[in-house]
């Protein structure tokens, strides 16, 4: 706790701060967040609004309610 930074946040218990970028600036928006550790050149950056990651490959989004349907089942509840 309290020792990583990054994409997968800061783990202080201090929500405001999660988004801190590599500058150590604090993003308020997921986009701006997630460009802050794009390699250039490496990928697209992300435009203001986040793609659905299903609309890109087919089949992808029944699988993936599927599992959710698991995991808001009686078993984990």
């Amino acid at each position: 706790s309290g020792q990583v930074r990054g994409l997968c946040g800061t783990f202080n218990g201090d929500q405001r701060d999660e988004f801190t970028t590599p500058d150590g600036d604090v993003e308020l928006r997921v986009a701006a967040f997630a460009n802050a550790f794009r390699a250039a050149g490496a990928c697209p950056a992300l435009g203001p609004s986040i793609p659905d990651p299903c609309d890109g490959f087919p089949g992808t989004r029944e699988r993936a309610e599927a599992a959710c349907a698991i995991l808001m089942g009686p078993a984990f509840q």
